[in-house]
């Protein structure tokens, strides 16, 4: 929606613009209208309230943005200016829903409670008003109770509820409305008393923890009026994304999309590091050869952080891009430090340390899978799949995901430039031609990079913002442990592939304690058994770039998908996008919120005979060794 200035009609019984405004609620259109004195009413939906800030232009700026986050809210230079405007949309809305309420916010002049005496930080002043009316009365009580239960870290609320502003002494034009009203002021901590120079922590904290307090006293309202269901309180946030939204969406995705970053890290000379690396009788790290970076590091760093923010109007959205231009940040500073000590330690604040408990995971899994005895597998005629049976076998499972949905439209590519595997990047699914596998390894390593990995990536595009599509920050954890699993539902999950990726994690604990490229390869081969050429792809994962901790993911993600799925966890949220574990409940909000869909297709694995009986006996909490009888 973009905002216009609308002209004054004198003669109407509101200005012209109102008027439209009024038609456009009726009409159930949406309303973003400015008008004189830095003023908007903005109203994505009809709903039973309106949220309300009065001041001119860049006072109380944190009230004002917590107003207009909201689905509904009116910006106002002062009373006068807004008491048309609140009178006319809530009678409308009055008498659609039964109920108005009005929630009216402002900042306090100063932070009273804060002295150069204090030893630590006081708690800060939370004023509400709010009358004796029950309806409005639960709306408030439902304010208090979120504002106290705020995680401030640095301040924590102290709430006053009153039924009359005169009573904390307020000043200023107030409203006089024959509506359900709720006034708030909150202290200005999100700036030094003396200087006022701003907290941007704190500034960002407070705003998101005011804008939740008010949609739970909005649900509140709601449901004593029974003016309308409210499976959740967050289900009244915004239900459209506006151009800043989008504007910001397509400037990350830029940058996002200007590197490849695995690509950059991804040796070209894999068969020639490993005939180098067996000359020397595996003594001595190989040489690696990387693709020359397309990109120039400073100007894509200065191009991600001239991205504004500040015009998002969604607490949610803003803390995903943030996240997401911090990600980037850490990506491009990676590729910067390529082939130099610095990789690791970037490589670790981008993917995390490898705790010990995954390494504990691991060891146990390589201990006890060593000699284990598995099921069968069904012979077969073909002695290997090579690189040809791969890429038709890619195809024709493209073509039944595209058959579902018209936008799933990927690319196959066979590459001598990569080592033995498939690696998706974008809607590529890139195919090592020296790749070799077992037939019946196929159809699960296919599942897991199209099943998954495209899945998510046309199915992220299908949202309308492409955040969803390049995946939200720290998505590769969960979204690897989705994709391993997806080899299990698909009656591919060996013992060799589960050492391996127990392997990887002990690789990466060892290099990040300094072990060397050889030194990690002797442990492979002669304390845990695995092959030459295995051992070596492992170090080849592990080392590339310069030390790339991101292969231990695999294994935790597939332990933070079955504890997910053993608490009860639903899986449809992550076929919606490329998603962390942690953005599981975000995901939830905005499809509540109407501004995600449900996904555009579904995993073709799901529907496999024995896939709803792996996913049911995955709910009844499964090891990753349980995996193998399963």
């Amino acid at each position: 929606m973009k905002p216009a200035r609308a002209p004054m009609d004198a003669e109407a019984n509101h200005p012209h613009w109102l008027a439209e405004a009024l038609a456009a609620i009726s009409a159930d259109r949406a309303v973003r209208k400015e008008f004189e004195g830095g003023g908007r009413l903005h109203i994505d939906r009809a709903l039973p309230f309106l949220c309300v800030h009065l001041s001119p232009s860049g006072d109380a700026p944190v009230a004002r943005e917590v107003v207009r986050a909201n689905a509904s809210h009116l910006l106002a230079p002062d009373a006068t200016a807004a008491m048309p405007v609140v009178t006319a949309v809530g009678e409308l809305l009055e008498r659609r829903f039964g109920a108005f309420m009005v929630l009216e916010i402002g900042e306090l002049a100063e932070d009273d409670l804060l002295t150069d005496k204090a030893p630590l930080l006081p708690p800060f002043k939370v004023d509400v008003m709010a009358g004796s009316e029950p309806s409005i009365r639960t709306a408030a009580m439902a304010f208090v109770d979120a504002v106290e239960a705020i995680q401030a870290k640095f301040r924590t609320p102290r709430v006053e509820l009153r039924e009359r502003p005169q009573d904390f002494g307020w000043k200023g034009e107030a409203l006089e409305l024959p509506f359900a009203l709720m006034r708030v002021r909150f202290a200005p901590i999100y700036r030094q008393r003396d200087s006022g120079r701003i907290f941007p922590e704190v500034r960002e904290r407070l705003i998101a923890g005011i804008f939740d307090a008010a949609l739970h006293a909005f649900a509140a309202f709601a449901r004593s009026t029974g003016s309308l269901e409210v499976p959740t309180h967050r289900a009244l946030g915004r239900q459209a994304f506006i151009d800043a939204v989008e504007r910001t969406d397509r400037s990350i995705d830029e940058v996002a999309s200007s590197f490849d970053f695995l690509l950059a890290v991804t040796p070209i000379n894999a068969e020639a590091a490993w005939s180098e690396f067996a000359a020397s009788a595996f003594a001595r790290a190989p040489r690696f050869l990387y693709r020359p970076l397309l990109i120039d590091i400073a100007e894509a760093k200065k191009k991600l952080f001239s991205i504004p923010f500040e015009h998002l109007e969604d607490p949610v959205l803003y803390q995903l891009y943030r996240e997401k231009q911090q990600e980037l940040d850490l990506q491009l500073t990676m590729l910067a430090a390529r082939e130099t000590t610095k990789f690791v330690e970037f490589g670790r604040a981008l993917y995390g340390p490898v705790e010990p408990s995954l390494v504990r995971a691991a060891e146990e899994i390589l201990a006890r899978s060593r000699n284990v005895a598995v099921a069968p597998q069904t012979p077969t005629t073909a002695p290997h799949a090579d690189s040809r049976i791969v890429e038709s076998r890619a195809r024709e499972m493209i073509a039944a995901y595209a058959r579902r949905y018209a936008g799933f439209d990927a690319l196959v590519e066979v590459r001598d430039d990569l080592p033995a595997g498939l690696l998706v990047s974008g809607r590529r699914l890139l195919i090592a031609r020296s790749t070799i596998m077992e037939p019946g390894r196929v159809e699960p390593i296919l599942s897991h990079e199209i099943g998954v990995h495209l899945l998510t990536y046309f199915n992220g595009s299908a949202q309308g913002l492409r955040l969803f599509r390049s995946g939200l920050a720290g998505y590769e954890g969960m979204q690897e442990g989705l994709a391993v699993f997806a080899e299990y539902l698909s009656g591919g999950m060996t013992r060799e592939r589960l050492r391996l990726l127990a392997a990887r994690v002990l690789a990466c604990a060892a290099m990040i304690d300094g072990a060397s490229l050889p030194e990690v390869y002797r442990r492979l081969v002669h304390d845990h058994g695995f092959s030459g050429a295995d051992a070596f792809n492992v170090a080849l994962r592990v080392y590339r770039g310069g030390g790339l901790v991101k292969d231990a993911i695999y294994l935790r993600g597939l332990l933070q998908l079955l504890d997910h799925l053993a608490a009860g966890g639903a899986l449809e949220p992550f076929w919606m996008g490329k998603i962390a574990a942690s953005h599981f409940s975000v995901m939830q909000e905005l499809h509540a919120r109407g501004l995600l869909g449900g996904p555009a297709v579904r995993p073709i694995f799901l529907g496999g005979p024995e896939a709803p009986s792996r996913l049911a006996r995955a709910r009844e909490r499964l090891a990753p060794l349980d995996m193998l009888w399963q």
